[in-house]
């Protein structure tokens, strides 16, 4: 290496972008910045009853541009000259409606305050009636189960159910609409000029997850298919793209402009975007058959195994087996939990509901000591709660409870089905539930490995990144019990912006492979949480109701499905 041996890494998360300048040569971090998009923290284009969840691209462009030029005022001086490598990963399936040009919908006056001409949020759910139509479809129709590599069930937080119900509730975004394009995939080409839908290098990782794309499919679903799901998809497949890439590729380099608006220069190179999950995989330093759990508001779960383990086996009721989607020359193998950390966050505000709803009433203090008071019960309740729920026996509460507050991702997509909560007496306090609830997002993630493992692909260990990893001791111990599996938690604080930064050494011929790379740069071990033996042996028990509450459920959501 020379000594321009700097890189960046930027995450597009749920609530806010991350942007962390990053030595390739050890993985050093020279100095981060956040910025939360202020349009989504006003819930603005969102409604949570509906299930609807939109952000405005200028919330993405804007915080781009202050993170970048933020982390570059903290570093030392001279950084940005040395920065060579750019690269981005975002939520995803995150889809928008761009023109001719690719310029997202909600960037023209005249769909600005439009949600459906905005970025469609992965937690989006507004596409269910959409999501059930592909899934029959493609089983009936007697052509190629275009489902197949998304583990046989098509779910409404991906691509085409999306846009579809978009499409069908709004003439004016369908009549306007040239194409679609992910937020992986905008991104980068924005920053380098390439935005023109029909020549846009989309990611892989992206379309191959969530679009049904696939090499054997020659691209995207055929034309025939997509018109029989319904006539307004007429024609979209030749607007779309036929071939993908990993992120090991570069897209181009930085444009004149965004060179300038950056505080960097037009010999950055900028890699092919890819969804957090899967970068934060590499981040974390992924190897085959250990699954790599990203533990946020919901979880992603990734696995990447060698193509020839596999031998053309497709697993079923996961979220995709794609060929390079975490590192090139492997199948990355994705699922996850659609609540996780979001779980927590209700029962939070649930209890917060008395503070916030009549505290505000009070005329007895005045408003800053309100806003004060309400903040912090909102930053100490969980940790509270965890203290408490710890010291509750896992065999006394007798509460057991579902995590499907936002449906289920994995396995078995549904997104129809809802939480639950059983065995609630007289005497089930806060820390008693909040404990049930905690063993609930657990008993999902053992859904997931039993799954794994009941389809062929072995587990031989954990890793766990992500806010809820580096914050909570008592949940992921809890998760190491049930799961009765050692997970070991790595050092960054930045996985997936690290995994990014990976990716843009290799685009800029740092390194000559993501292996290379991720070798180098990764952080190591932090923390492990072990097993206890007699708690996993108890946590068994639980499991088995856990899994019975569940197929009640479930019965009763398709009962009542039928008869609407």
């Amino acid at each position: 290496m020379n000594s321009n041996n700097l890189v960046i890494g930027v995450d597009f998360g749920t609530d806010s972008v991350r942007t962390a300048i990053v030595n390739a040569i050890d993985g050093a971090e020279i100095s981060t910045a956040v910025f939360n998009y202020p349009r989504w923290k006003e819930g603005k284009y969102c409604d949570p009853g509906r299930n609807q969840f939109r952000q405005h691209p200028l919330d993405y462009l804007e915080g781009l541009e202050y993170t970048v030029r933020q982390a570059l005022l903290d570093a030392p001086p001279g950084t940005a000259e040395q920065i060579v490598g750019l690269s981005i990963d975002t939520t995803g399936s995150t889809p928008v409606a761009v023109d001719r040009q690719g310029t997202p919908l909600a960037i023209l006056p005249e769909f600005s305050e439009n949600p459906n001409a905005m970025f469609i949020l992965w937690k989006d759910h507004t596409a269910v009636r959409e999501a059930e139509e592909i899934n029959a479809l493609a089983r009936s129709w007697g052509g190629i189960d275009y489902t197949c590599y998304e583990g046989g069930i098509y779910s409404s937080e991906w691509f085409w159910a999306k846009l579809l119900h978009v499409l069908r509730e709004d003439p004016s975004v369908a009549k306007t609409a040239y194409s679609w394009v992910e937020h992986c995939d905008w991104i980068p080409a924005v920053i380098t000029g390439q935005s023109d839908p029909a020549t846009m290098k989309r990611s892989r990782c992206a379309a191959g997850h969530k679009a049904m794309w696939h090499e054997s499919f020659n691209g995207l679903p055929a034309e025939e298919f997509l018109v029989r799901l319904d006539p307004l998809l007429a024609g979209l497949r030749s607007r779309l793209y036929d071939k993908t890439f990993t992120s090991d590729v570069a897209v181009g380099n930085l444009t004149p402009d965004w060179a300038r608006r950056l505080g960097l220069h037009t010999g950055v190179k900028v890699g092919i975007g890819a969804f957090d999950a899967h970068m934060g995989a590499v981040g974390g330093e992924i190897r085959p058959y250990v699954l790599t759990k990203i533990m946020g508001t919901s979880t992603c779960d990734m696995l990447v195994v060698p193509a020839n383990d596999l031998d053309n086996r497709m697993v079923k009721g996961i979220c995709g087996q794609v060929d390079g989607s975490i590192i090139p020359g492997m199948i990355g193998l994705e699922a996850g939990q659609s609540a996780f950390g979001d779980v927590y966050a209700w029962f939070r505000d649930l209890l917060l509901w008395p503070i916030e709803n009549l505290l505000i009433k009070s005329t007895d203090i005045d408003q800053a000591m309100k806003d004060r008071l309400i903040a912090e019960l909102g930053e100490k309740l969980i940790p509270a709660l965890s203290v408490e729920a710890a010291k509750v026996p896992i065999d006394e509460s007798g509460i057991i409870a579902l995590d499907w507050l936002n449906g289920r991702r994995t396995p078995d997509a549904n997104q129809l089905l809802k939480g639950a909560i059983a065995g609630l007496t007289l005497g089930s306090d806060a820390p008693r539930v909040f404990r049930a609830l905690v063993e609930a997002t657990a008993f999902g993630a053992k859904k997931i490995v039993e799954r794994f493992r009941s389809e062929g692909v072995r587990i031989e260990g954990v890793i766990a990144l992500g806010g809820v990893a580096k914050k909570s001791s008592f949940i992921m111990q809890v998760v190491a019990d049930v799961l009765d599996v050692p997970i070991k938690v790595p050092r960054s604080e930045q996985t997936c912006a690290l995994g990014a930064a990976m990716f843009a050494a290799v685009v800029a011929g740092l390194y000559p492979s993501v292996d290379h790379a991720k070798t180098s740069m990764g952080s190591g071990i932090e923390t492990e949480y072990r097993p206890d033996p007699q708690r996993a042996a108890k946590y068994r028990t639980l499991y088995d109701r856990y899994t019975r509450l569940g197929e009640y459920v479930e019965n009763e959501v398709l009962r009542i499905r039928r008869q609407e």
